[in-house]
């Protein structure tokens, strides 16, 4: 479907548009989806390039264990390598995106329903799902932190659910772990301040049904953004896509399920969630930096996946940040907290909110830029603002002046040094969610202080590939004659204490394209009386099980 159709670009559109600016890489020899991938867009990042240095890629021989070759290229990197990639998708310059943002949520567009979308020229249902090399096994799904995860996932998703009750739709962007041709394993954020769709599974569970989901992978951008942005609950995420497209975008009734998928997507999977059983999920390394170990997550039967007949799959790079999952969030955020302080709150002299990047994952550490002279009770109530608007958000929020600039951190820390007396310009405040990072670390509540930052104890492998990957990576970077690498540590995953025999076992499989394995193995831990994202090892721990031996 080309954008003179639709009134806005699809995602083959936007790659056009990106190859047309310089701005898409395209690799032409064979890369390997689970060994080779993502470790080679992730040098962009660990690589020490600069951020105008990376680029969008898109792989057209793909292969996989055994030396398979795919038919369907992967796009990484695509919507959100650089800001100037995702302003791209969005239609406006990189400085313009806050403000198309802010238009779009005040000025949604209601989508449109047509009946013969390009979603679905091609449909597999029924015994295709499960044949060989059929379903979900036909995807060239990458394996992200190849070394440590579990299996393929799709990562650059929107995942579509609808409440029971309201019919309010929503759509995030969730992993969704390949686990057998016609099932995945999907998480979705429970935490405070987390999952839409975790909120319509509880209710659809209370009902004693199964819920009825859709993933599309590869919307087109417009759409593609509203998945990672937090809005307010009830927010129709497709009207304000529309919003950011100029025009509405059309939907169609997905094939298996009642729902309404993006009609221009170029895959979607449709399937029904177990409210009753929950599978072990994971490993899978995770956007706060740290790999995540197993929990008992939503178990998704696959009912069809259809697409268009030529598509390109997409993914995205997460992660240890800087990455792409961290651009997504960045360059939105930023502006909805600085409009947040400017005119909801109405304080006057606040210039700029700029969320750490590098390794923390924007959301831990909050910068605050005030022009000289703001009286002090009002960068109060910016520090307590920007601290409280999500709950995920701002464990760490400090204030500058306007001379500072948050991206270095030495000028942070000269700031510190000199500007600030403890006793009088620090505040401990207590009654915080835990939010989103690695568990085990913490547990309960937390508290919005500056803390120790050490390792406390064994802590879950960083979530890079293994080194052996990343130097193979990089050998087949030096030999395509990208940009020079100056790599500073950590640019390759390690063991931090927390990890077992059995998930460097589900690792090796998932390279060797043996992943369903580790599906079959994870299916016959299910247990039920759980809330997902309880951790596997706890519960197996209680009942003398480790889940090891069948591993092997």
């Amino acid at each position: 479907m080309s954008e003179r159709d639709s009134g806005y670009p699809d995602f083959q559109d936007h790659l056009v548009h990106l190859e047309s600016r310089g701005l898409l890489r395209r690799i032409d020899r064979p890369i390997d989806k689970d060994t080779e991938l993502h470790p080679l867009v992730r040098w962009q990042f660990q690589g020490g390039l600069s951020e105008s240095e990376r680029s969008a890629f898109l792989f057209t021989r793909v292969t996989g264990a055994g030396g398979r070759a795919y038919n369907m290229p992967v796009a990484v990197g695509a919507l959100a390598a650089t800001p100037e990639i995702y302003a791209v998708g969005m239609g406006v310059a990189v400085d313009e995106i806050g403000a198309r943002w802010l238009h779009a949520m005040a000025n949604p567009i209601p989508p449109v329903r047509v009946d013969t979308p390009a979603c679905q020229q091609v449909v597999v249902q029924g015994g295709e799902l499960t044949g060989p090399g059929g379903g979900l096994d036909s995807l060239p799904v990458p394996i992200s932190t190849p070394g440590y995860d579990a299996a393929p996932y799709l990562v650059a998703t929107l995942v579509v659910t609808c409440d029971p009750e309201t019919g309010v739709r929503n759509m995030g962007t969730y992993r969704a772990a390949l686990k057998a041709p016609d099932r995945l394993g999907v998480r979705m954020a429970t935490r405070v301040g987390g999952a839409g769709g975790y909120l319509h599974w509880k209710k659809y569970r209370d009902r004693g049904e199964r819920m009825p989901c859709a993933i599309a992978v590869g919307a087109p951008p417009a759409v593609a953004y509203s998945g990672p942005q937090k809005l307010p609950v009830g927010q129709d995420e497709m009207a304000v896509a529309g919003g950011i497209a100029g025009a509405p975008i059309r939907v169609a009734r997905a094939v298996s399920v009642d729902l309404e998928v993006p009609a221009d997507a170029e895959i979607v999977i449709e399937g029904l969630i177990d409210t009753e059983m929950l599978e072990p999920e994971g490993p899978f390394g995770e956007s706060h930096g740290h790999v995540a170990l197993e929990d008992f997550n939503m178990s998704m039967q696959v009912t069809a996946i259809t697409r268009k007949r030529e598509p390109v799959l997409a993914s995205i790079v997460s992660q240890v940040t800087p990455s792409e999952s961290s651009v997504l969030k960045k360059v939105a955020y930023e502006p909805l907290f600085l409009a947040h302080l400017q005119d909801e709150l109405k304080i006057p002299g606040i210039l700029a909110v700029s969320m750490h990047e590098p390794l923390t994952n924007l959301r831990p550490v909050i910068f605050l830029r005030f022009a000289a002279g703001t009286p002090n009770d009002e960068v109060w109530r910016g520090l307590e603002g920007a601290s409280t608007l999500q709950a995920q958000c701002g464990k760490i929020v400090i204030a500058v002046s306007e001379d500072i600039d948050p991206l270095n951190t030495d000028a942070i820390f000269w700031s510190l040094a000199y500007r600030m007396n403890p006793v009088a310009d620090l505040r401990v405040v207590s009654g915080r969610s835990r939010g989103h990072g690695p568990k085990g670390v913490t547990a309960g509540e937390e508290s919005g202080i500056l803390v120790d930052a050490t390792r406390k104890g064994p802590m879950t492998p960083l979530a890079l590939p293994a080194r052996r990957y990343m130097e193979n990576a990089r050998a087949i970077w030096e030999e395509l004659e990208l940009p020079s690498l100056s790599p500073r540590s950590p640019w390759h995953g390690y063991s931090l204490g927390e990890w077992t025999d059995a998930w460097e076992h589900f690792a090796r499989n998932a390279v060797n394209g043996r992943w369903t394995e580790n599906g079959l193995q994870t299916w016959l831990r299910r247990r039920s009386g759980f809330e997902p994202e309880t951790p596997v090892a706890s519960v197996e721990r209680d009942s003398g099980h480790s889940g090891r031996e069948t591993a092997r």
